[in-house]
């Protein structure tokens, strides 16, 4: 017992062992140390190769299904004289302009805020502002067509489609040269407002005129005698229905973020950047199931994309 106590408390020759295992454990705190820190870096490497990887592949999947549309509505004719399928085409430029600048966006440190020396002068985001206003556009345009048929068709000729097309395309680059050329707070209060307004157009035609839209097409589908065209009239409706509400899933936490940073005067940027902010790839991955919807709801779609643009054989009496 008197060894034991000894060797403790440094009596005698006791204090080197004491001294020799305050050093050993020292040793041993600075290599729990390194192996901790070693253990991180593994960590965040490999999270970075992940999220890397997972936009490289987002990015290719958005534009090879975008190119395809695209691709499908102009080598068909009758695709062609629909006003729908031109609001498509825009869509689909505008999602594949999205893919292609999301490799350099989504991997890396791009931050598109007013004082970022890593952004793209806002051209990047418009891409997806352009998607937005495109899907907004087309929604509208079957609301009429389907609530008022007659006037539609002598109002909403295709010069008048293509010019509304036209239009939101030259708006959304006439906001990137404002928020280029103005000061950052003459920006920042444009950019609250076009928001604000943008959450009420996004509410008003995605859930009110969808809503009163759903209506009137089964009124009216109730009317008529059974029929292939009822079926895939009623099978276009409930296309509008299902494009509407992933658009709502995908854009709706975006825009209400925004709003809230806007007003509260705060950042916008909660995360490191896009390639890592799941609000923003969330709207890029409604780039990706929009067209997939289509090509889904769609027959003649699906039928031209299979037979001309994938080559893939048998499909045409599939379709």
């Amino acid at each position: 017992m008197h060894d034991i106590h000894t060797l403790s408390w440094g009596g005698g020759g006791g204090g080197s062992c004491h001294v020799n295992l305050t050093h050993s454990l020292a040793r041993f705190h600075l290599q729990l140390s390194f192996i901790s820190s070693s253990m991180v870096v593994v960590s965040s490497i490999f999270e970075n190769v992940l999220v890397f990887l997972l936009n490289i592949i987002l990015a290719t999947a958005i534009i090879f299904i975008n190119v395809s549309v695209f691709v499908s509505i102009v080598m068909n004719r009758s695709l062609r004289n629909e006003n729908r399928f031109m609001y498509m085409l825009s869509t689909c430029l505008s999602d594949i302009c999205t893919g292609i600048s999301y490799y350099y966006a989504g991997v890396m440190d791009v931050r598109d805020d007013y004082d970022s020396p890593t952004g793209t002068f806002y051209i990047v985001p418009t891409f997806l502002g352009l998607s937005y206003m495109a899907i907004l556009a087309a929604q509208a345009d079957r609301y009429h067509a389907v609530s008022a048929p007659f006037k539609y068709s002598q109002r909403m000729t295709r010069n008048r489609t293509l010019l509304v097309i036209v239009g939101y395309w030259v708006y959304a680059f006439i906001l990137v040269a404002v928020y280029n050329l103005v000061t950052t707070g003459v920006a920042k209060a444009v950019t609250g407002f076009g928001t604000f307004v943008a959450n009420i157009f996004s509410i008003a035609i995605m859930i009110g005129l969808n809503l009163r839209l759903f209506v009137i097409a089964k009124f009216q589908l109730e009317r008529e005698p059974p029929s292939e065209e009822r079926d895939n009239k009623r099978a276009s409706i409930y296309l509008i229905i299902i494009v509407a509400v992933c658009f709502l899933i995908a854009w709706l936490p975006w825009f209400l973020l925004m709003t809230v940073c806007t007003f509260r005067g705060g950042s916008c940027f909660p995360f490191r950047n896009d390639g890592t902010d799941p609000l923003r790839i969330l709207a890029r991955v409604n780039a990706l199931i929009t067209p997939l919807l289509y090509i889904r709801g769609c027959t003649a779609l699906r039928s031209t994309i299979m037979v001309k643009v994938w080559r893939i054989p048998n499909c045409k009496s599939k379709g």
